[in-house]
């Protein structure tokens, strides 16, 4: 199939491509319907959590159409939910619609569905097919911070890195704006929009006093906004706190009077202490973890990156680079001085694209 007449699975992905933004703390999937004679009779995608999901937003599109649905196959980009959530089970509406088959992109790895959405699509009579290797693969990326909260009980974290070519990320003073072209951040607020929570550490909010939220592409959510804040140094009247979108800080040391201030003005403090007297980053992100977090988008100073990585918990480096030299200034992590090359983490480049007059490379830690 070409690109203007795609397969049925892949307008599915497409279409679960458009809940991004929308369906957090749930996966984003997309489900077509066809008739018998390959016509398509219905179209759908998830929506926000506690609403429609993609199955029955395609069923209604159906009876919207004035069309039947019996004896149709539904192509949906991930296992049809068996169990009550917030919404009915998915694989009942499809049994009382009377569908013939569904073609499943994958699994869904929610130990509450795991294989048992199939099965009891099965055992209503209704054939079951796994789809085509590459549209598994296609709707896991779509949904890598799903699978990686149900599968680890932690968000997928992505470091995102604007850097001149020489590999500064900012002046000896701290000032960094803007390395990058508008294509480049506005590409950024982009990858921000994919994700459940933006990290940042309170060492950025002090030098740079950022808003993180998404401005530069319309979203019909915000992402939660975190700060590393060890000590609760963050300044009520930073700018992180402002409206719109809630914001979490972590802190290591409890300080009565500062986190008051900042409880003023909305902020929920939480505590994850390490034997350091910092915030023990693991911890907080399985709590973040347990509080639906599937994407951590991290935009932080070379510190707070480098403890990251150090510790491992770096599973995506989204790196801008910019055609321009800095000379001296701050680097993108503090992970060394190493003793040996040997001792460097080895990444492999997974994607590397221009985004106007700067280039975007997306790299994972290799193995």
């Amino acid at each position: 199939m070409t690109a203007s007449n795609p397969t049925p699975m892949h307008d599915a992905l497409a279409l679960a491509r458009e809940a991004i933004g929308l369906t957090e703390p749930n996966p984003r999937v997309g489900c077509v319907l066809t008739a018998p004679d390959g016509r398509v009779i219905g179209r759908g995608h998830t929506q926000r959590a506690g609403e429609a999901h993609a199955e029955v937003m395609a069923l209604r599109d159906a009876a919207a159409r004035g069309e039947r649905v019996e004896g149709a196959t539904v192509h949906v980009t991930l296992e049809p939910c068996s169990h009550h959530g917030r919404t009915p089970p998915c694989c009942d509406a499809l049994i009382a619609a009377g569908v013939a088959r569904v073609v499943v992109a994958v699994a869904d790895p929610n130990p509450l569905v795991a294989g048992q959405g199939s099965a009891r699509l099965r055992a209503a009579g209704i054939e079951v097919i796994e789809g085509e290797a590459a549209d598994a693969e296609a709707s896991r990326e779509l949904n890598i911070g799903f699978f990686s909260r149900m599968q680890r009980g932690r968000p997928w974290v992505r470091l995102k890195i604007a850097v001149s070519l020489d590999g500064r990320t900012a002046l000896p003073d701290g000032r960094s704006q803007w390395i990058t072209g508008p294509q480049a951040r506005a590409d950024g607020h982009a990858w921000r929009k994919r994700a459940g929570a933006v990290l940042t550490g309170v060492g950025t909010v002090l030098d740079d006093d950022p808003r993180l939220d998404v401005r530069l592409v319309d979203t019909p959510l915000q992402p939660r906004r975190v700060v590393v804040d060890s000590r609760l140094e963050t300044p009520p009247a930073a700018r992180i706190l402002d409206a719109p979108g809630r914001v979490l800080v972590y802190a290591a040391v409890p300080d009565a009077a500062r986190e008051a201030a900042l409880r003023a003005r909305g902020a929920e403090i939480a505590y994850a202490p390490g034997p350091t007297g910092k915030v023990d980053l693991g911890a907080m992100l399985l709590d973040l973890g347990a509080r639906g977090v599937n994407e951590l988008h991290v935009e932080a100073g070379h510190k707070l990156n480098g403890s990251l990585v150090r510790e491992r918990h770096v599973d995506e480096f989204l790196v801008y680079v910019a055609p321009k030299l800095l000379g001296e200034g701050r680097g993108l992590a503090a992970i060394g001085p190493l003793a040996n090359l040997a001792d460097a983490p080895v990444l492999r480049f997974t994607e590397v694209a221009s985004v106007g007059e700067d280039l975007r490379i997306l790299a994972r830690p290799a193995g």
